[in-house]
């Protein structure tokens, strides 16, 4: 597609509008499903598998880095059946750091680069952060999108950096950052999911977990709606992340529920859907040890992060 703001707009400003109220009372029914037993089981390994274990502190270090590592590869030592997370997350300074550590896992490693959280710097800067990035050791990148450019309606210019972006990432898995509490509208959000895509997003993904509020099911729904119909209209999946304020075991089946009801059972995998969390992974643990022996872990068992 070509990325005249006259095309663009065309375009996405033709797309559906979303039903507000629809979307709330879609995603709050689908959150009332109860999963029992043997599906629960299955639930929580799946969500595990989809975490992207992350730190995006100021105060990061490479010790705390390894541990995660570490972590992501075996989460519970003590339980090998447990399966590892898809990848973890760091700013693009640990990324060697974290590619050291995960060498060999089958682990991801997941930077965000171009000026993550706020995106307000230069197209130069944003290009040469993720290929550093990926000459660091990235199978992944988390870019964010101008959002004040985005608002403005200056759509070709954002297109044009996640084009950027993505020639930058080279082989690695491009997951673009909507920031989607601060982009006002569900309308936004549907046209914000298509406009990443048509310029090449291996992944959507709702927000950086800087802003509230970060992702919502409603929210998600709308994406998963937006890649479901992507894939309809061009033959091309993409994938979708929820990130930030997903902390507990029944949140996070909630979203795997949004993602069949809504996007459908292909996207029920790590290539497709990821969760990005740092305190979920634990709360995870605890229920899959519930489940397993009938008791809970004591509140030291799993490591803090």
């Amino acid at each position: 597609m070509a990325s005249s703001n006259a095309t663009l707009r065309a375009f996405l400003y033709g797309l559906p509008g979303v039903d507000r109220v629809g979307a709330d009372q879609r995603a709050a029914t689908l959150g009332t499903r109860s999963i029992k037993t043997t599906a629960k089981a299955e639930a929580i390994d799946l969500a595990i598998s989809m975490v992207d274990l992350t730190t995006l502190e100021g105060a990061d270090t490479p010790g705390k880095v390894r541990a995660m590592c570490a972590k992501a590869v075996r989460p519970d030592p003590g339980e090998p059946s447990v399966p590892r997370v898809a990848a973890v997350c760091v700013y693009p300074d640990l990324v060697a750091c974290a590619a050291s550590a995960l060498s060999g896992s089958g682990v991801k490693v997941a930077s965000v680069a171009t000026g993550f959280p706020s995106g307000r710097t230069s197209l130069e800067v944003k290009t040469a952060d993720t290929a550093l990035a990926v000459a660091a050791g990235a199978d992944e990148i988390d870019m964010v999108i101008d959002r004040g450019a985005f608002l403005a309606g200056d759509l070709a210019r954002v297109f044009e950096e996640i084009v950027a972006v993505k020639q930058a990432a080279g082989d690695a898995h491009l997951k673009v950052i909507l920031e989607t509490g601060e982009l006002a509208t569900y309308d936004n959000v549907r046209r914000a999911s298509w406009l990443a895509m048509l310029a090449g997003a291996d992944f959507i993904k709702t927000s950086t977990g800087k802003v509230s509020p970060a992702a919502t099911p409603p929210v998600t729904l709308i994406m998963l709606e937006a890649v479901r119909d992507f894939r309809a209209a061009t033959g091309r999946m993409v994938g979708v992340k929820a990130a930030g304020g997903i902390r507990t075991t029944k949140d996070a089946i909630k979203y795997l529920v949004l993602v069949n009801e809504t996007a459908g059972e292909d996207w029920l995998d790590p290539a497709w859907f990821r969760i990005g969390a740092s305190s979920l992974l634990n709360d995870l643990l605890m229920q899959r040890q519930k489940m397993a022996t009938g008791r809970y872990a004591g509140p030291d068992y799993f490591t803090l992060d």
